[in-house]
């Protein structure tokens, strides 16, 4: 077993021998994660709900992480075309926006099944090949919003709150197999995400968030309108492949987004409180 681990970790210093599989490569991180390990000649395998005809540059899979099956197929075709996977990127994922009170249950309920059971869907289909291979790299996609809970993105944070403890937990029980992780916390970036994400109760004339949920709006949309290109975001990534010596959690963002994190850190939460509701407009 020592002589496989040794021969797997040689291996990853050889883009072409490694084997990198990105959930929700059809758009945004993952797209242009996809497109920047292919140009660097990783053997790249992106997923996506509904994979439209290519031509892509790397592999494109068929996948929903919110159905068991579709993951089981899924890391199964791409184990037919190889003999093991050395990245695992968990990407996949969608915002919703709203008051927590008004929230469709519904709703609420997607959030998690898609950014908290669907990475773990796909991370606990793919362990037992790094677990035999003794050697393998999980990043799990966060968000800052996942180092402090964002007004109107309440389930946004909650889920990616539960994502990160369930990193930290993982990070602790497969060490001893040789596999790490690794959290990547962007900022406000400027993707697909922002269009797609889907808000609700936005035009209840009797509710009591309305006006403020519109100011908030506004100001969560403009940032990420001006936010940074997604490829910023690629790059952390590709550095973190390549270390080695991986650390834990890499914000990637404007020097404020950073120091917002690092303030979380250092001040009660009530003085935080004030800072994070005043940048929302909220008074």
């Amino acid at each position: 077993m020592q002589n496989r681990k040794y021969f797997m970790m040689a291996k990853k210093k050889n883009p072409g021998d490694t084997v990198v599989l990105i959930t929700g490569a059809s758009s945004g991180f993952g797209k242009a994660t996809a497109e920047l390990l292919t140009e660097k000649g990783y053997r790249v395998y992106g997923t996506s709900r509904n994979p439209v005809s290519g031509p892509w540059p790397y592999t494109m899979l068929k996948m929903d992480v919110t159905e068991p099956l579709s993951v089981i197929q899924a890391v199964a075709a791409l184990m037919k075309r190889e003999d093991h996977i050395d990245v695992l990127i968990n990407n996949a994922g969608f915002g919703i926006g709203s008051a927590i009170e008004e929230t469709e249950w519904t709703l609420a309920r997607k959030q998690f099944e898609v950014i908290f059971w669907g990475t773990l869907q796909v991370t606990r289909q793919v362990l037992p090949v790094m677990r035999d291979q003794q050697d393998g790299l999980i990043i799990n996609v966060s968000s800052i919003a996942g180092r402090m809970g964002l007004p109107y993105q309440g389930f946004y944070s909650a889920a990616k709150f539960a994502l990160e403890g369930l990193t930290e937990a993982l990070s602790m029980e497969v060490k001893p197999f040789g596999i790490k992780l690794a959290l990547v916390e962007p900022g406000d970036m400027s993707t697909e995400f922002t269009s797609r994400r889907v808000w609700s109760v936005v035009d209840d004339p009797s509710s009591p968030y309305l006006a403020q949920l519109k100011k908030t709006r506004n100001i969560i949309e403009k940032n990420e309108l001006k936010g940074g290109n997604p490829v910023k975001v690629a790059r952390k990534i590709y550095c973190i492949i390549r270390k080695k010596r991986t650390g834990f959690r890499y914000v990637v963002g404007k020097p404020d987004e950073k120091m917002a994190v690092w303030l979380k850190g250092m001040l009660p939460f009530r003085w935080f409180e004030k800072i994070l509701s005043s940048f929302y407009g909220i008074k």
